[in-house]
Order: C-alpha cells, then sequence, then structure tokens
C-alpha cells in the first residue's frame, strides 16, 4: 500500500512542480515581497521632485517671511515676493506657480491659493498649509498679550506613545505592537486562504478531469481507491508545502542580508538599540510602531517562526479540505455540477477569512477561541491570533484537533471516493453523499 502511495505521491508533485507556473510564481512572489519592502527607500532615493519658481503674492503682509524660511531646506523650490496683481503674477510665464493670500488670512484661513500652471506636488502642498497654519497660531496666540506664550504652550505639548510590552509564559517581557499583529495576522491568514483554494480545487479538478478521461478506472485496477486519493491528495499537498518552504527561506535571507543593506545607517542603529532596549523613544528617528516593524521584519529567525506556523496549520488545513474536494470531485462528473457542492468546502473558508479580520480588535474572546480550535475555521483564524502572543497550549490543540479531524474526513471522503468514482450521468444529491458514505 505504501509502494503504491510513494508512486501516486511522485506523479502528483513532479507532474506540477516541472510546470512554469509554478516555478515563475515561486521565484516571483518573494521578489514581490522584497521590492514592497524596498518601495519607500527607492522612491525616496530615484524620485527628485521638480525645481520649482513660486511667486508669493502676501496682500496680509505677514506670511512671506514665514514661509521663506519654512521652505529654506527645499532646495528645489525657491520663493519671491511680489507686488503686483495676483491675475498679473498668474499670467507671467517666469513662474511655475503664484501662491496668493488675502489680506484677512488671520480672520478667514482659508483664504490663500495656490496656483500652479503643471501638475502639483503633495509635499510642497502639505508643507504651504503646515507653514500657514503655524504661523497663524502664533499670531493669534500673541493677541492674547501672555508673556512666553510660545514657550509654554511649547512645553505642554505631548508626544505619546504608549508602549506595549507582552509578559509571556515565562514571566519575560518583549515588545509589540497591535497593529503590526494585525497586519502580520492577515497576511498569514491571507496566504492560507489562498493556498487552501489554489490548491484544494487543484485536487478536485484533476480528479474529475481523470473521471471523464476514463483514466481512474485503469488506475484503480491496480491500485486501490483510497491509496489513489490519499496519493493524490499528499502528492498537491506537498507541492504546496515546498512552495511555502522556498518562499520562506528566501524571505529569511533577504530579511537578513538584503534588506538590511537597503536601510539608512540611522534608522539600522536605532532598530538594533531598540531591540536591546537602549533606545530613547523621544530620539526615534521614525515612529516606533516603524521601526519596531523593521527589527521583525529584519530578524530571519522571526520569519522562520512564522513561517513555521504556517507550515504547521497550511498541512492540517489543506490535507482536511482537500479530503472535502476530493470527494467532491468524484462525486460529479465536470466543474459546473461541483459548483454547488463545494459551497460546504469553500463557505467555511471565506467564514474563517472574514471572522480573522475582527480578530485584531480582541484576539481572546470565546468567539475567538472556539473559532482557532473548530477544525473548519481553525487554521486561519489561529493564524490571525497567533501574532498577538496567544498561550502555546491554545495553538497546539487547535493543531491536534485539526489533525486529528483530518483522519476522520479522510476516512468519511474515502467511502464517497470508492462509490463516485465509478458513478456517471447522474448528479448526486447530498442525501446521495451521505448515503454513499454509509457504505460498509
Amino acid at each position: 500500500m505504501r509502494n503504491n502511495i510513494g508512486i501516486i505521491i511522485q506523479r502528483e508533485f513532479t507532474e506540477r512542480v516541472a510546470k512554469k507556473s509554478f516555478i515563475i510564481t515561486t521565484l516571483l512572489m518573494p521578489v514581490l515581497m522584497l521590492l514592497m519592502m524596498a518601495a519607500p527607500a527607492l522612491i525616496m532615493t530615484f524620485s527628485t521632485p521638480s525645481n520649482k519658481h513660486l511667486a508669493v503674492v502676501d496682500n496680509s503682509g505677514i506670511m512671506y517671511d514665514a514661509i521663506k524660511s519654512g521652505t529654506a531646506d527645499m532646495e528645489y523650490l525657491t520663493l519671491s515676493s511680489v507686488d503686483i496683481p495676483a491675475d498679473s503674477a498668474i499670467q507671467n510665464a517666469t513662474y511655475d506657480g503664484v501662491l496668493v493670500i488675502g489680506s484677512d488670512i488671520l480672520d478667514n484661513p482659508s483664504n490663500a491659493t495656490l496656483y500652479l500652471h503643471d501638475a502639483g506636488g503633495i509635499e510642497v502642498e502639505s508643507r504651504l498649509n503646515r507653514i500657514i497654519k503655524e504661523n497663524i497660531e502664533n499670531y493669534r496666540l500673541k493677541a492674547y498679550n501672555i508673556e512666553n506664550l510660545a514657550q509654554i504652550m511649547a512645553e505642554v505639548e505631548a508626544d505619546v506613545h504608549v508602549g506595549t510590552v507582552r509578559i509571556d509564559e515565562s514571566g519575560s517581557g518583549e515588545n509589540t505592537s497591535s497593529t503590526i499583529s494585525m497586519f502580520i495576522g492577515f497576511a498569514m491568514t491571507f496566504i492560507l486562504y489562498m493556498f487552501l483554494l489554489m490548491y484544494g480545487q487543484m485536487v478536485m479538478t484533476s480528479i474529475i478531469e481523470e473521471k471523464n478521461n476514463r483514466v481512474l478506472e485503469l488506475v484503480v485496477s491496480s491500485v486501490k481507491p483510497v491509496q489513489l486519493m490519499l496519493g493524490k491528495i499528499l502528492g498537491v499537498g506537498l507541492v504546496a508545502v515546498v512552495q511555502v518552504m522556498i518562499w520562506g527561506i528566501l524571505l529569511c535571507l533577504m530579511a537578513a542580508f538584503v534588506v538590511p543593506l537597503l536601510l539608512p545607517e540611522t534608522i539600522a542603529s536605532q532598530v538594533t538599540m531598540m531591540q536591546t532596549g537602549t533606545l530613547d523613544m523621544a530620539s526615534a528617528a521614525v515612529d516606533p510602531e516603524m521601526l519596531q516593524a523593521i527589527g521583525m521584519f529584519t530578524s530571519a529567525a522571526y520569519i522562520a517562526t512564522l513561517f513555521g506556523y504556517i507550515l504547521i496549520f497550511l498541512i492540517g488545513g489543506f490535507l482536511f479540505y482537500a479530503s472535502i474536494f476530493a470527494a467532491i470531485g468524484s462525486a460529479v462528473d465536470n466543474i459546473q455540477d461541483a459548483s454547488q457542492l463545494q459551497s460546504f468546502a469553500i463557505i467555511p473558508i471565506l467564514v474563517a477569512l472574514v471572522f480573522s479580520l475582527s480578530v485584531a480588535a480582541d484576539p481572546n474572546t470565546t468567539a475567538a477561541f472556539w473559532f482557532s480550535i473548530i477544525p473548519f475555521t481553525s487554521p486561519m483564524v489561529m493564524l490571525a491570533r497567533i501574532p498577538f502572543g496567544i498561550p502555546g497550549w491554545e495553538i497546539w490543540i487547535s493543531a491536534l484537533l485539526l489533525y486529528i479531524s483530518f483522519v476522520v474526513m479522510a476516512w468519511i471522503a474515502a467511502k464517497i471516493y470508492r462509490v463516485g468514482i465509478f458513478m456517471y450521468g447522474k448528479k448526486p444529491t447530498v442525501r446521495d453523499l451521505i448515503r454513499w458514505a454509509r457504505y460498509k
């Protein structure tokens, strides 16, 4: 029996791994992920704004100096104060744009308009908005005639960042962030969702095609139906496992050797200081959560741990759902007939995906716990909860129940499979499948 299953596994595996589509997607996905991580740095490096010369018509008489000093570091922006009417300045081709400030800007902060002869840029517009806003606020504060009011306001202002430290079972602390955990959990969930549907339906489609070609009738003359079903499931599942393992290895290598080279030295040093607990968050060059995210994605060990959990629940989830897809594929003659029956597999997967989105609100609710334990939804919901640092016993109970459920589901699917592959010309009902499963 083992030899027959091994032959089928080898055939299913080599047939799919040798395809160009498998090779391309396996190698292309990590490259796309790397480009997504490197995109901000590449954009900042290669996208230099075009030089602009703006005329400033300051009818209020109080804004130009503040704008001039506030944009001094923008080397591509040149400002000129002009006293001609706004209409004349706008028509002057010497200027790329004209900033017109109304005389009542203090009472009407919206009375400022930037006229451009070409496409604008968000950096220039946001900088001008901020400078004008701050200058109006300064003038309004001065109207209260309170000594050192600007200094008082600066001292009162507080930039708050509530750090989160998760205490694990050993009692030690670990810096964490719910936002980062949410994004990581959803990414892991989406990967599993994609693989369960894609490879599960691949098993079903392959069985339907072989059934229509009468190949199954020839194969079962020398191989038992249950061996054929298990061999096909394990062969296709091995393809998914190999693909995820390759992704994990490539991403670990990129995190260890490529991504650090793309980081500025200041950011890299602050990430190291944060990981060792010596960083003063007030002096951080970027948002602390961003530093924490960078630290996670430059840690090969952390990425390897995440992919380890993905593999555990990918294997269990695929085996469970592939058994259902195999039973459905054996019972029908074409994809159209399978569309109704496969809803029994697709709907729980979709429910798990939708519920995983709500896990971020509170991963420790009763609903989140049970959805991560019930085998129909546990693979994706548990992956969504893992980045939040849930107790280890919940993970292993969920995995154990998932693999036990696969054995039960495979036993039921095998009973349907051995009858269904010989049925032609009739669209089976759910009652038929139940009757087939009860045959001895």
